[in-house]
């Protein structure tokens, strides 16, 4: 299915590199307009660079969980006119030991990862609502399920689900509110230059997928499209999983 956001505006954050960067090409071959808000410079350079063929990409130094940072991406967005989707995406993950990780990073991770959709939210809501936007949420498979030492990550992602149908209620139905949880998505190819690798898939990780494959980045992408379309327009509140079917797999240790 072909969308199109010809004069629809859009925010990404954690735009530079990984689902962000795939999102924001996927809205741009759709005819919008997007604002990269991405913490690290070289990330953001590199992907506006990138993306400026496909259409009108800004990038906005922007630390999620940073009220003031926040408070500064709404302003540009609003002086260039208006929102029509926000997409709440910026992550980071620290894989610790309980015993071993700090209440600093416990707090790093729940600030970029929950706090920081909450103040994004908030601050664009009102340019959201004049225009009858969306607002896509992008959790985890972690959410709902865990390997060990990833405390943090599960609980803020967990916290992103509920967040969602929260906003759900308090703004619609002007805006409408969805949640998108993938679980494994191969995206080595759109990490920034200096970090990025050959991806090394093997045959067995593509295997152990119900759908037969590991997820790509216009699974998501696309799926956020279709969130943010007039198609969509009776959804809202709910968590969307894309994970090739991993989630329904039963899976039990053969002792032979």
């Amino acid at each position: 299915m072909m969308f199109n956001f010809t004069a629809k505006a859009a925010v990404v954050t954690g735009g530079g590199q990984g689902l962000g960067r795939a999102i924001a090409e996927a809205l741009l071959r759709s005819g919008a307009r997007v604002w990269l808000a991405e913490c690290d410079a070289e990330a953001g350079v590199e992907s506006c660079t990138a993306l400026a063929p496909l259409g009108p990409v800004e990038f906005v130094p922007t630390d999620v969980a940073d009220p003031a940072a926040v408070e500064a991406l709404h302003a540009q967005v609003a002086a260039a006119g208006g929102l029509d989707l926000l997409v709440n995406n910026a992550a980071v993950m620290v894989r610790k030991p309980l015993a071993e990780l700090s209440v600093a990073e416990w707090q790093r991770v729940l600030d970029v990862n929950l706090t920081g959709p909450f103040l994004c939210s908030r601050a664009l809501a009102p340019l959201l609502h004049e225009r009858r936007g969306n607002i896509v949420n992008i959790a985890s498979t972690r959410a709902l399920m865990s390997e060990p030492h990833t405390e943090s990550y599960a609980a803020a992602k967990g916290g992103l689900v509920a967040l969602t149908h929260a906003l759900a209620l308090s703004l619609g139905p002007e805006v409408r509110v969805n949640c998108i949880s993938p679980g494994w998505i191969d995206v080595t190819a759109l990490s920034k230059h200096s970090r990025c690798q050959p991806s090394q898939l093997s045959a067995r990780d593509h295997a152990q997928h119900p759908a037969g494959r590991v997820g790509r980045p216009e699974d998501v992408a696309g799926m956020v499209l279709y969130l943010a379309s007039d198609a969509a327009g009776f959804i809202t509140g709910q968590n969307f999983v894309v994970d090739g079917g991993m989630t329904r797999k039963m899976i039990y240790v053969d002792d032979q």
